[in-house]
């Protein structure tokens, strides 16, 4: 029976994408900093799930979970690193505490997970490693600078990695870097108010379960890079190829992002959204 971990997965859209690969017949691994969180989502979820505590910072505690993962299930088919911080404002007002937090969780722990999945997979010559990303990873995004950052790196190193692997004759293990819009989920639901947030709003506001979804589908189409929806992937591509030209619409583009912000709290308030 094949197997998943996915990291940060006691609620938002980690717990969605367990629910979605629980019902492809999956093992599930949950893990989350919070132990609590993370057993409670898997005893909800059911079908052999289980839980565990995981700072993703910890590289022997990614190895630990891995090696947990093959004893209790037989194999680990699919990591997913689902873990991540998003803290808003601009480069000069944030501390290095906040900016470091961001880099070890999101880009760090990335790694970690991705180096802790790789080594049983490339023992048993196949696997899928998924690291959710962000659309913040294609492209510089404003009010979210250090995080945009973070998440550049993230999407370097899954692309870098997968080269590595086809250089060396490995071609059965994918890597892939889901690039969402933003999600409503927990990281962003204090943040309707926020205007250094405005661009998580700019664009179509996913849910986590229609991203999990999308997730399923790749584990059997895999590819390297997957935006959600897709044509913003292609709308970001083309401001990070032009950066002069983006640097001239910022606050038009900003201005449009907040007043999306806003529309989407009032459908959130009003109960209209996200759609039953």
């Amino acid at each position: 029976m094949a197997a998943a971990v996915i990291t940060g997965a006691g609620r938002g859209l980690g717990r969605a994408v367990a629910s979605t690969l629980a019902a492809r017949g999956f093992i599930v691994h949950l893990t989350d900093l919070e132990e609590t969180q993370a057993t409670e989502a898997a005893a909800a979820i059911g079908g052999g799930a289980f839980g565990s505590a995981l700072d993703v910072r910890d590289e022997e505690a990614c190895h630990s979970v891995a090696a947990t993962t093959v004893q209790m299930a037989g194999s680990l088919d699919v990591w997913v690193n689902n873990a991540g911080v998003l803290i808003t404002g601009t480069a000069w007002e944030q501390d290095a505490e906040a900016r470091r937090l961001m880099v070890e969780v999101n880009t760090l722990g990335t790694m970690n997970g991705t180096v802790a999945a790789l080594q049983p997979m490339i023992a048993a010559g196949r696997g899928h490693v998924i690291n959710i990303v962000s659309l913040a990873g294609l492209v510089a995004a404003p009010g979210e600078v250090a995080y945009s950052a973070s998440k550049h790196g993230a999407i370097a190193f899954t692309l870098g990695t997968q080269l590595d692997l086809r250089r060396a004759g490995i071609g059965d293990i994918h890597l892939s870097a889901v690039c969402p819009d933003g999600i409503w989920t927990p990281m962003l639901e204090d943040k309707l108010d926020d205007p250094a947030a405005a661009g998580s709003f700019s664009g179509v506001l996913q849910t986590p379960e229609g991203v999990a979804a999308e997730i399923g589908r790749l584990i059997d189409h895999p590819r390297p890079v997957l935006t959600i929806p897709r044509w913003r992937g292609v709308v970001v591509r083309l401001l990070d190829a032009f950066p002069s030209l983006g640097a001239r619409g910022v606050r038009w583009l900003m201005r449009d992002a907040e007043r999306r912000q806003r529309r989407y709290r009032k459908l959130i308030e009003s109960g209209h959204w996200p759609p039953a």
